[in-house]
């Protein structure tokens, strides 16, 4: 019974998908065919249609799925161990430190070899 179930929600599933793609195509050319309207308007036309094909986009399997991910994403998130300031400061110098080295030493290879090129042509 239960397969039975999962079979008729993925077929309306599909029809839910292709009314999703409607609502995002009748914002995007509503808010083109109404450019001479006041921008607020067309702004608040846009976000209701996107609101309503993201609301209706959840209600699918894939959309269900999406927002469990969103969840468990934001539980292991608040798991992260950040680290302090001062682990910050010392990697970002530490990054600004090897990027110049690197700078410099990319500089010095491209003089040399600009050098050395116009001792060859001339």
């Amino acid at each position: 019974m239960k397969h039975n179930a999962e079979v008729q929600e993925s077929r309306h599933d599909g029809l839910k998908w292709a009314v999703v793609v409607l609502l995002l195509v009748l914002a995007v050319v509503g808010n083109t065919y109404y450019a001479d309207q006041a921008l607020l308007y067309r702004v608040l036309g846009v976000v209701v249609l996107c609101a309503a094909a993201g609301a209706l986009a959840l209600t699918t399997g894939k959309g269900r799925d999406l927002a469990e991910l969103a969840k468990n994403a934001k539980k292991e998130i608040q798991r992260v161990v950040w680290p302090t300031r001062p682990e910050t400061v010392q990697t970002t110098a530490i990054v600004l430190v090897a990027v110049l080295v690197v700078g410099l030493m990319l500089w010095l290879i491209d003089t040399l070899l600009s050098w050395a090129m116009s001792g060859v042509i001339g």
